[in-house]
């Protein structure tokens, strides 16, 4: 245990040094990135290593804090989380130095380092938690530290708007958690996890659902997920890249830690999982699809893992609930590898999108276009993550899918007819969401990489400094690396799962080898197009034939504007989802002989935001403005308030004795 407080001390004196040394802005940058990268470096070793050979420290308890017992445990799960806590934190803080280059804001910069280092050493701390007290501890410094990383451009309007709504849903969602800790409390008198298991049935099923919609707002299940696309599009790419790689998982981590400790195969909770996964994970895809914002389509995308996530977690439960050790194992080893996989592909595909908005200085994906010309590693490892967030072969999304859609077959032959619906509904449900996803991605590489440029900031984009692209690179070597060689991740996460309390030491191994097959196949035949591809260009080098110019329909010189959008692409798929999404569209009319410029606007509503304005927020605060009254400004009012709440506390301590 010793080798993580020397993680953390490294981390932490990265992103508290900024804070004296802001006014000579280089020397800052180097010393945060130097120091976090240094600290993250050993954090990935120590815990590869304990994976590896299964040494893992002993329990660590201190009672310095007002004498409540806060307790530290690394477990196989949480070295898991270190490694993905660490290797991304390394390197967002590397393509910070590049991303944050404004000395007018040396001050604001190094407020963001110290923040970011906060963030890291907390989630470390919340997954080595082993006890209430010191996960909610940790649960929330890591919440208030990402509130102050989405805030760092305060100035902006809407900057401040997401703040608020982030901060408003990670409190609600503490709440439940901390209501869920509450009820376990109250029951077991124990703030330590081994003893949650011995609580009634009927306990253990509302301290679930608290702390799922507790942990569900953090992760972003719909429908409270709608702090996501507020956040995402205003923080720093850096930052979006760990909490949409990261912090979002800790959420994740928080549904597995509570599902383990509390020692139940009740169906009910199985099947409420996987229901809520598969709704997240296909309208997370739709909303994504309508989206103009690049890094609020990406956003969208984070729901949308999440919810395979979810699924296959809950298929793994329903697994454990009907007797099925091999769907279950594949499900939770599939959700968990999953969740490194998304970390991977998710924190490449925002630091792309950070390097085009660096570069271009333009959000909306209708304005770009032509970017690969100019930013060829940026398009290119974009290209990597996008392919990897689709599922396909032979990258490392694909594997962490496979396992779960085999979870799904393996429910099929379960015998049992509800759970042949539900192992068939998270079949369909996966389908749909890679297809959605692949035509997704399919929009965001043509509109903005491919064609011509649609705006002259676009036109004259150059590619991002190598402490912006070198973190890209590391991250689509690594997604094609699980890809490729899927054994070594595949049998670590099931080495974890072996250690869950449900599942028999010798099970389901031999299996494994699948994803290895298909993706071997998968590169044979990309192998025999590459081939063809190299052929074919030969002998068209060395044929006689003459480029010329096609006939252009009377059009002399194209236009950027004969192009697809975003939304001529992807309004008639999201068109048909209609039912379960609002589309709102302007549009100006063509008329007359010889027509005036047109205009067509649309935009996708958020169904979950807005029933959540229409039929919560707003009539609250209907009734906070009744109430404006009692916020007088009279200091006499006041202090009888607190006299009238003291006395109504006594009235009820004597009435409940």
């Amino acid at each position: 245990m010793g080798t993580i407080w020397v993680v953390i001390f490294f981390i932490l004196l990265g992103g508290s040094l900024p804070l004296v040394l802001y006014k000579n802005f280089t020397f800052m940058r180097v010393t945060a990135v130097f120091f976090i990268g240094l600290g993250s470096i050993l954090g990935v070793i120590t815990a590869i290593k304990e994976l590896l050979t299964g040494n893992y420290p002993d329990i660590v308890k201190y009672s310095g804090l007002m004498h409540f017992p806060m307790e530290f445990k690394v477990t196989p799960l949480s070295a898991f989380f270190i490694t993905i806590i660490c290797f991304v934190g390394m390197l967002g803080a590397l393509y910070g130095y590049s991303y944050m280059e404004n000395r007018k804001k040396a001050l604001r910069v190094a407020g963001n380092y110290f923040f970011y280092s906060i963030l890291v050493v907390s989630m470390i701390l919340v997954v080595i938690a082993n006890n209430l007290l010191t996960f909610a501890f940790a649960w929330e410094v890591m919440s208030l530290s990402a509130f102050f990383l989405v805030i760092y451009d305060y100035n902006k309007e809407k900057v401040r708007k997401a703040g608020y709504v982030y901060f408003v849903f990670t409190h609600i969602g503490g709440m439940a958690i901390f209501a869920s800790f509450g009820l376990i409390y109250a029951y077991t008198k124990s703030f330590g996890f081994d003893t949650i298991g011995n609580i009634p049935d009927n306990i253990k099923l509302i301290a679930f659902i608290l702390a799922f919609i507790g942990f569900g707002s953090k992760a972003g299940l719909f429908p409270v997920h709608v702090w996501l696309p507020y956040a995402h599009p205003v923080a720093p790419s850096q930052v979006s890249a760990i909490m949409s790689g990261v912090m979002i998982k800790i959420g994740i981590y928080g549904i597995i830690k509570m599902y383990l400790i509390l020692h139940t195969n009740m169906i009910s909770i199985s099947y409420m999982v996987v229901i809520i996964g598969a709704i997240s994970g296909v309208l997370g895809v739709v909303y994504a699809l309508g989206q103009h914002n690049l890094k609020k389509l990406l956003a969208y995308h984070s729901i949308e893992n999440i919810g395979i996530i979810t699924t296959g977690l809950g298929i793994g439960m329903v697994g454990v609930s009907i007797g099925n050790s091999t769907m279950a194992i594949f499900g939770f080893a599939g959700g968990i590898l999953h969740i490194l996989n998304h970390a991977l592909f998710k924190s490449l595909l925002f630091m792309g999108a950070g390097s085009v908005l660096h570069q271009t200085k333009l959000e909306v994906i209708e304005q770009m276009g032509g970017l690969m010309k100019n930013m060829k590693i940026t398009g290119i490892t974009f290209l990597v993550g996008a392919l990897a967030i689709s599922g396909v072969p032979p990258f490392n999304g694909f594997v962490s899918e496979f396992l779960i859609y085999f979870a799904g077959f393996s429910g099929i032959n379960s015998g049992s007819g509800v759970s042949f619906a539900f192992a068939t509904f998270v079949i369909l449900s996966l389908a749909i969401i890679g297809g959605l996803a692949a035509a997704c991605f399919t929009k965001v590489i043509g509109v903005v990489f491919l064609g011509n440029a649609r705006n002259e900031k676009a036109a004259k984009a150059v590619e991002s400094k190598w402490e912006m692209t070198l973190p890209m690179e590391i991250l689509a070597l690594v997604c094609i690396s699980i890809g490729i060689l899927p054994a070594l991740p595949i049998n670590v996460v099931s080495n974890i799962v072996k250690t869950f309390w449900f599942v028999s030491k010798d099970a389901v191994m031999p299996t494994l080898t699948i994803p290895s097959e298909i993706t071997f196949g998968a590169m044979i035949f990309l192998g025999v197009l590459i081939v063809v591809y190299i052929l074919w260009k030969i002998f068209y080098i060395n044929s006689k034939n003459k480029k010329s110019v096609t006939w252009g329909c009377g059009y002399k010189y194209g236009t950027s504007k004969m192009q697809y959008t975003g939304s001529s692409y992807a309004m008639e798929i999201v068109n048909f989802f209609k039912p379960f999404i609002k589309i709102e569209e302007k549009t100006i009319e063509v008329e007359g002989l010889f027509p005036k410029k047109s205009k067509y606007h649309s935009k996708t509503i958020d169904i979950a935001e807005y029933f959540i304005m229409k039929y919560i927020v707003r009539p609250v605060l209907a009734v906070m403005d009744k109430l404006r009254w009692i916020q007088s400004g009279d200091l006499h009012a006041y202090i009888l308030y607190i006299v009238g709440g003291i006395v109504l506390l006594l009235i009820v301590e004597v009435v409940i004795k």
